[in-house]
């Protein structure tokens, strides 16, 4: 029996994710459990809550958040100050449940200036190289690729000036020089690497607070540590259970000029703030990189055959 592409695809005993699959061709959706909004209802044997939940007040603006960012055609704020011309895209790869050849699933969410996203799904194929790499083909990066520039240019009437590719790995020379043939000639390609770290780096300040949101350690023109929580000024405190640690940033590869590395590492702080799914001041990841696992669960569905560009909101 000869397998196709679609028919190692398979759906797994996960309600949400299923949820979210078998809706993407029909509506974006929110989901909600009785023990989030009634939790003095569901108590344990000594008349706790069986589930440790926000406050009420977040919990409530966290909903309303979601749910006008899914029923509006526009999101409930975006990004200010940001270029002209600047598109962000996140790789997303997902392992293929239960398939015998180790496959994987690739994807790319598109962000654009004014904050909401599109997510593409591309081919499935031995994209793994390692535990945690994953490298796509030519002809798939090429045909991924040509979907995000074919839905920008639907929304903008031409092809971006600048194109960041956000990853959590690097890109080998094949990727790479796939992205740069697929890019119209007056895009530049940047390839960027978030990683986060784990305390093995930790920067200390006199006071109460840790170091602000913020702050960067820049150790070379491409590379850079960056606190992307921290203290924040304007809420007059710190939003962590402990000192912060910081992401590191590579600018691994540019088809042209490489930009500044401030430019970088103030893009990456913007998108911390457009996770429309609540109602957060910021978080610790940019979308383009926070939600990879979110999307690659729901993509890997057997209900997602098929669908191969819609809103992101379709899939938090």
């Amino acid at each position: 029996m000869i397998r196709t592409e679609e028919a190692i695809f398979e759906d797994v005993p996960d309600f949400h994710r299923r949820i979210k699959a078998e809706f993407l061709a029909i509506a974006p959706t929110q989901l909600v459990r009785e023990t989030t909004i009634a939790p003095d209802a569901f108590l344990n044997k000594a008349g706790y809550p069986l589930r440790k939940t926000q406050d009420a007040a977040t919990v409530a603006w966290n909903l309303a958040t979601g749910l006008y960012y899914k029923t509006q055609p526009k999101p409930p704020w975006r990004l200010a100050d940001v270029r002209p011309g600047v598109c962000y895209i996140g790789m997303v790869y997902k392992s293929l449940p239960n398939d015998p050849d180790g496959h994987a699933c690739c994807a790319a969410q598109m962000f654009l200036n004014e904050g909401d996203g599109v997510v593409f799904r591309g081919a499935n194929g031995p994209w793994k190289t390692g535990d945690y790499e994953f490298h796509l083909k030519a002809p798939a990066v090429k045909n991924l690729l040509a979907l995000v520039l074919k839905t920008y240019a639907e929304t903008h009437g031409g092809p971006p000036k600048e194109l960041f590719i956000h990853g959590q790995t690097y890109f080998n020379d094949e990727e790479w020089n796939a992205f740069v043939e697929a890019a119209p000639k007056g895009t530049n390609i940047i390839g960027v690497r978030i990683r986060s770290t784990g305390g093995e780096t930790k920067l200390f300040r006199d006071g109460d607070y840790p170091v602000l949101r913020g702050t960067a350690l820049l150790l070379d023109d491409q590379t850079a540590y960056l606190w992307t929580t921290g203290y924040v000024p304007q809420l007059d405190t710190y939003i962590g259970p402990e000192t912060p640690n910081p992401l590191h940033i590579t600018v691994m590869k540019s088809k042209n000029a490489k930009p500044d590395i401030r430019t970088v590492l103030a893009d990456i702080m913007g998108l911390t703030k457009i996770n429309y799914n609540s109602c957060n001041f910021n978080d610790g990841l940019p979308v383009t990189v926070r939600f990879a696992r979110m999307v690659g669960d729901v993509l890997t569905m057997g209900s997602a055959k098929g669908e191969e560009r819609q809103p992101f909101k379709f899939y938090v």
